[in-house]
């Protein structure tokens, strides 16, 4: 049975006594005046003995119209200009019609009672809707104010506008999620808007004063609230906000927000601070046309699918309508997260296939080759992890030099359109073992272009990527959220960073414009002290660094140096369509002394020899300076 919504059945009670009231004060009213100028009520009132069916008639009437027009379906706290009016109309009509039907059955109504009981009953009923609205506001305000996050908005300017109007809409709603916020005060650089209000919000400093005045404030939440602003001055505001201790959500870049004149929510899109909105450089935008044309339709191949990079390949590449997906990947877990994450995403809208398999077994990689025949192989699969490779380079070896020699022969055996291999910043004058086997890769596939191929072939390199497997974020969390000191290895070590997405957007555009023998490079901005970043990421815990949380120097690993390069000193720089994306010239690679080493080299790592391993990767890579110790 039907649960019994008494709320409703309260209000309409309400109503009714409205109605009915609004109808014996109009004929009350009129009588009056009758008697006292005209001395007569029979011209302009309704008789007593009839006046009891005509506010049946009324009230009958008016409820009917009221219901029909939805006046029951929505919370009256929640009601809007539009549900105000449409009780206004439904109000006069159900009075109209009660009228016909009173002549109808020997209830004449007068104009005059007909008029005035129209305009007593919308007035009644509207401002009591009015009223009702307000005070329960005012009653859920008072007893939640403890319980929402005392906030500042950063910014008073058009976005600040659109949340505080948000918030006080979300505040008749205690279920909608604006309502956890209480907006307690607003800053902003431009000095005139000091001291005035915004939405009845106090505008009461600029950036600099934030850390004062959360603590004036008690604020425990600020929402940056400036989607227009430059990369600069989003970094410098950022960082003071860290600073504060309290919680950080931010407004998207102004080219990311989703407005639309239906609905032009923006809190929906606000988001936690996240460490890449302290790099201090806007998200780089891609050619998705280029990419689009490139991938669509097209059978792809990804070798370690299921890895941070290769995953986030599978995601992008997904959206871009290809014929077929392959995902390998010698890790289980990870290639099962990837495919049921696509499956939950596409259903049966996606053609993919999940194989597990290491690109060292050439034998298997044939048989896929041979199988599903790709059109474009994205090769991520490798080991990364510096200190790792240091202690096992003959695995090193065998993974990432011979397991992209495998791919780099199949695909041109099988006639692949275009090979993409990623490759790293610390291919660039290598000081550890990873970094000298990714050179090799690149040599690799600069030897594969240069010989002459219908398979294209091109390298893109980029930093570091904020969140991938093995990067210093996850390890400063991890000992964050265990109360640990957070490690770094040197007060002054810097590296470039870029997001995942960002990284993968550059291999797909790169794969889209390459003719073949490229290597990609991104401008990644202005390198970044892990210390900062380590420093930062505290903040957001909303701790202080140094006190709260200890950041202990353990000096520098074996192979590790300060910074990073981007670009070896015998390459040029040519620029693309795109201003962050670069070209560093081929270097011309000699076949036969490269095929030559590579057969030593393979002999030499299948010993498992990893001193004569190391020695020949320094003979192959003459930029290789290999770096056992832990100081530069």
């Amino acid at each position: 049975m039907k649960k019994i919504n008494h709320r409703k059945v309260l209000l309409m009670l309400i109503d009714a006594l409205i109605v009915g009231l609004s109808s014996l004060v109009s004929n009350a009213l009129l009588s009056l005046y009758a008697i006292i100028v005209q001395g007569d009520t029979m011209s302009i009132a309704i008789q007593p003995i009839r006046i009891a069916g005509i506010i049946g008639l009324n009230v009958l009437f008016c409820f009917f119209m009221l219901f029909v027009a939805g006046a029951y379906n929505k919370a009256w706290r929640q009601l809007e200009k539009t549900d105000f009016i449409l009780c206004g109309i439904a109000v006069v009509i159900g009075l109209s019609i009660a009228v016909l039907f009173a002549h109808y059955t020997d209830h004449e109504v007068t104009l005059p009672f007909f008029i005035l009981n129209i305009v007593i009953t919308v007035a009644a009923l509207l401002v009591f809707r009015l009223i009702f609205k307000h005070t329960f506001i005012d009653l859920i305000n008072a007893g939640m104010d403890e319980k929402r996050e005392r906030t500042m908005i950063v910014g008073a300017g058009m976005a600040a506008q659109m949340i505080l109007r948000e918030v006080q809409n979300a505040a008749s709603d205690p279920n909608n999620p604006s309502n956890g916020i209480l907006p307690v005060c607003l800053v902003d650089d431009d000095v005139s808007k000091f001291n005035t209000k915004v939405l009845g919000v106090d505008v009461v400093g600029t950036t600099k004063d934030i850390p004062m005045l959360c603590k004036q404030y008690k604020i425990s939440l600020i929402l940056f609230a400036i989607p227009s602003c430059d990369e600069s001055d989003r970094k410098r505001i950022m960082e003071i906000c860290s600073k504060s201790g309290c919680r950080i959500k931010t407004v998207p870049y102004l080219s990311q927000l989703f407005l639309s004149d239906e609905s032009p929510n923006i809190m929906s899109q606000v988001k936690d601070i996240k460490i890449e909105d302290l790099l201090g450089r806007e998200p780089i935008t891609f050619d998705k046309t280029k990419i689009r044309d490139f991938i669509s339709g097209k059978v792809c191949m990804v070798t370690g699918g299921g890895g941070s990079i290769g995953s986030e390949l599978v995601r992008q590449i997904a959206k871009y309508n290809p014929k077929q997906i392959i995902i390998i990947d010698i890790y289980e877990n990870n290639a099962y997260d990837i495919q049921q994450e696509l499956y939950i995403e596409y259903e049966d809208r996606l053609n993919l296939v999940t194989l597990i398999a290491s690109v060292r077994d050439r034998d298997k990689m044939e048989q896929v080759f041979e199988t599903y025949r790709p059109q474009v192989v994205f090769h991520a699969a490798a080991h990364k992890h510096v200190p790792l490779m240091e202690t096992s380079p003959a695995e090193a070896v065998k993974n990432n030099i011979f397991g992209t020699w495998n791919m780099v022969t199949l695909a041109e055996k099988y006639q692949a359109e275009k090979f993409v291999m990623i490759s790293t910043d610390k291919a660039v004058n290598p000081t550890n073992v990873m970094g000298a086997t990714k050179r090799c890769c690149e040599m690799i596939v600069q030897y594969m272009s240069q010989k002459g191929s219908n398979t294209e072939f091109v390298t893109t390199r980029f930093g570091n990527v904020l969140g991938s497997n093995g990067s210093v974020i996850p390890l400063f969390r991890r000992q964050i959220e265990a109360g640990k000191p957070v490690t770094v290895t040197h007060p002054d070590i810097i590296r470039y960073f870029m997001t995942i997405p960002e990284a993968v957007s550059l291999v797909l555009e790169a794969a889209a414009i390459a003719n073949g023998g490229e290597i990609f490079v991104l401008d990644m901005g202005d390198p970044v002290r892990i210390t900062t970043i380590a420093e930062n990421l505290i903040r957001m815990y909303g701790k202080v660094p140094y006190r709260d949380v200890e950041i202990k120097f353990t000096g520098l690993r074996p192979g590790e140096k300060l910074f990073e390069e981007l670009l070896m000193d015998e390459e040029g720089l040519q620029s693309t369509e795109n201003k962050k994306i670069f070209i560093g010239n081929q270097i011309e690679i000699d076949p036969e002394k490269l095929t030559a080493q590579l057969d030593e080299l393979q002999q030499i790592a299948d010993s498992n020899d990893n001193d004569a391993t190391v020695a020949m990767l320094e003979e192959m890579v003459e930029t290789f300076h290999h770096n056992t110790n832990n100081a530069e």
